[in-house]
């Protein structure tokens, strides 16, 4: 079977957003220092492999929102969607205190490898979901970690992270704060914009309607926590997309 570096659901579903999990993996395909970049397994399944809970969450936000859902199938660290293709770490050799061993010696001629095999495929396939759609509205779902080596505990249970388009980003923060039980971020646990990302390059360099979503990945570990979240997302990004196209009515 050959490798695939994307996993689409709900294709044809025809609501208005679309569900973009850059980090839904920890997979590293067997073209890669033969299927493994050389890391404990305990690593393989931190938050520096991929973002622990997004995928599950983004599926059940899918099926909840009439909305087609795009994951990668390839460890952010063989190489990260989430960054342009000039970024210095689209290709990381050391994150959160950890060495990457199979990427120390990787070259601009690996890093191109890597580049065709998972990142371009993965981003033309967002790009033909969303051109196929009229005014269509990107969501990109992500998680993070609880905290950092070395660094302070994030208070935070969902962040709001954007570039300067706050059109959809203000009206979703507003209807997040207004829950007691949720410490709410704007920008955090760090800012919203990379020149490259997939926001900005689908979305931003495009006028369309988008949010970068984060929950801390303590929140949804399991199967249950993901679908509570989804169940609880869901109305608040319509009520948040219904605000937003009422302001420019």
């Amino acid at each position: 079977m050959n490798y695939q570096p994307y996993e689409l659901t709900g294709e044809h579903r025809d609501g208005p957003w679309v569900i973009a999990c850059d980090h839904a993996t920890n997979t590293v395909p067997p073209f890669i220092n033969g299927g493994s970049l050389d890391l404990p397994a305990g690593d393989m399944t931190r938050h520096i492999a991929y973002d622990v809970g997004a995928k599950g969450v983004a599926l059940k936000l899918g099926a909840l929102l009439n909305a087609p859902v795009i994951c990668t199938n390839f460890s952010r660290l063989v190489i990260d969607p989430n960054r342009g293709e000039q970024d210095p770490t689209l290709l990381m050799k050391l994150y959160d205190g950890t060495i990457i061993p199979a990427n120390r010696h990787a070259d601009a001629a690996e890093k191109e490898r890597r580049l065709e095999a998972c990142h371009r495929p993965y981003h033309a396939a967002l790009a033909a979901l969303l051109d196929a759609r009229k005014a269509p509205v990107l969501l990109t779902l992500h998680s993070f970690t609880p905290q950092l080596a070395g660094r302070p505990k994030r208070p935070w249970h969902i962040g709001v992270l954007h570039a300067d388009d706050t059109r959809l980003c203000d009206p979703l923060l507003a209807l997040l704060q207004q829950d007691p039980s949720l410490c709410v971020g704007r920008n955090e646990p760090y800012g919203g914009h990379l020149p490259g990302d997939t926001i900005d390059t689908h979305a931003i360099a495009h006028g369309r309607h988008n949010t970068l979503v984060e929950i801390r990945n303590d929140l949804i570990q399991t199967e249950e926590q993901q679908s509570e979240w989804a169940k609880r997302l869901a109305p608040i990004l319509q009520d948040a997309l219904r605000i937003t196209l009422n302001n420019e009515a």
